[in-house]
């Protein structure tokens, strides 16, 4: 049974936070290991990894999907998927393009001229994870922000699985130029350094396990990321509700894996103890029981509050994941959550598959200083600067003087010598 905590058992809220720290850390010799056989043997090592780890036997023509495969793929995919993923991927362009930025210049003084240009990255990779389950929508929520922000090039890695095809349409239907048989610590590789097959990439987003999270940690200045993932969570907080609705919502996001956490923070008792029930009675008929009651009853848990300050206080340290508020007036007083869904009809999985934002949510605490996946991960900002005689010359009184006082004589002549 999911246990019932309150804010002094700090021992069991810190093995919540940290819940796969340990198994990340393990990972980064084998990661390592990885990454330094895939840098020297290219797709060799690809092949000899996959047989290794995925137990599938590839070959350097077939790492790649081609596009045959692709057009075989749509026959085995059910139509009323492909009408869904069509459906989504038009929300996810219509959120993108009101994300989209655009270019601006102004006169900050006479004569001084300042702006911002909007430039694509020239190619991305996103890394599908494989697990118990194939994940289309981390294709689209992946894929197609990056498409909508000018991506040239854009691949797919996820690994070699039988019964694969639904995130092979996914990929097609998303604009991917290539899919890629490769998973694990080997495509993070693949993908930052190139081999003969998988071409490099100037930046890799996507979720995957702690061997991905590891080897992402490992690369990091090699080749852009998004952020380091880690398993995924949610905290829904109510004082009055539905109680099948937050039980469903937790297990909802407890079968993801056996590190998954579902909270749920409330002053309500009465509520409490009505949703732990109810965990107990959804999960005798839950298919996926194995993996979620695992889940539930390792990391996740019902926090009891004194009140709704002590509740907010208690989200904006965690910085969820996913936050779902029953009660959105207090919308205003949360500043670190990954996506926040208000009201209980708004639920967590909505998000995941069709409302329109990315479902790539920073967790583990990163939602204090950065958000999801977005356009903005696709593109870059540099500034433009334009100056007349007129305009150098009146700057000088703040140039001079700043370039005397860091000692760099250099920076305050070649504004003199204009």
């Amino acid at each position: 049974m999911i246990q019932i905590l309150t804010l002094k058992d700090k021992e069991q809220l810190n093995k919540i936070r940290q819940r796969s720290t340990g198994e990340i850390e393990n990972a980064l010799q084998s990661a390592k290991e990885i990454i330094e056989q895939v840098k020297k043997q290219g797709d060799n090592a690809l092949i000899e990894l996959s047989r290794k780890f995925d137990g599938y036997s590839l070959t350097t023509e077939t790492i790649e999907v081609s596009k045959k495969e692709i057009q075989d793929a749509y026959k085995k995919v059910d139509k009323k998927v492909i009408t869904a993923m069509k459906s989504a991927i038009q929300n996810i362009k219509k959120f993108s393009q009101k994300q989209m930025p655009k270019e601006w210049k102004t006169e900050m003084t006479k004569g001084v001229i300042a702006g911002q240009l909007i430039r694509p990255i020239d190619s991305v990779g996103c890394y599908i994870p494989g697990g118990s389950y194939p994940l289309p929508s981390s294709v689209l929520m992946t894929v197609v922000p990056a498409k909508f922000a000018g991506v040239r090039k854009i691949i797919i890695c996820t690994p070699p699985k039988k019964g694969n095809e639904v995130v092979i349409v996914a990929a097609d239907l998303a604009g991917a130029n290539n899919i890629f048989r490769i998973g694990g610590a080997q495509a993070i590789a693949a993908m930052a350094y190139g081999t003969e097959k998988i071409p490099r990439v100037d930046k890799i987003v996507g979720p995957g396990n702690i061997y991905v999270t590891a080897a992402k940690k490992i690369l990091y200045g090699t080749v852009g990321f998004d952020f380091l993932a880690g398993p995924s969570e949610v905290l829904i907080y109510a004082e009055k509700g539905n109680p099948m609705f937050i039980a469903a919502d937790m297990l909802a996001q407890a079968e993801h894996d056996k590190y998954a956490c579902a909270l749920f923070v409330t002053a309500n008792k009465a509520l409490a103890q009505q949703v732990q029930r109810e965990i107990d009675n959804q999960l005798s008929s839950l298919s996926t029981r194995s993996i979620a009651e695992q889940s539930i009853n390792t990391y996740g848990a019902i926090l009891l509050v004194n009140n709704a300050q002590e509740a907010i206080s208690f989200i904006n340290d965690f910085a969820p994941e996913h936050l779902e508020l029953f009660d959105e007036r207090i919308l205003g007083k949360i500043s670190n959550a990954g996506a926040i869904f208000l009201g209980e009809e708004s639920c967590e999985a909505a998000g995941d598959y069709a409302v329109g934002p990315s479902h790539v949510l920073p967790t583990g605490g990163i939602a204090r200083y950065r958000s999801g996946l977005s356009v903005y991960d696709f593109i870059k900002m540099p500034s433009i600067q334009k100056l007349s005689k007129k305009g150098l010359h009146q700057l000088k009184k703040i140039i001079s003087p700043l370039a005397e006082a860091e000692g760099l004589i250099a920076h305050k002549k070649s504004v003199d010598i204009r």
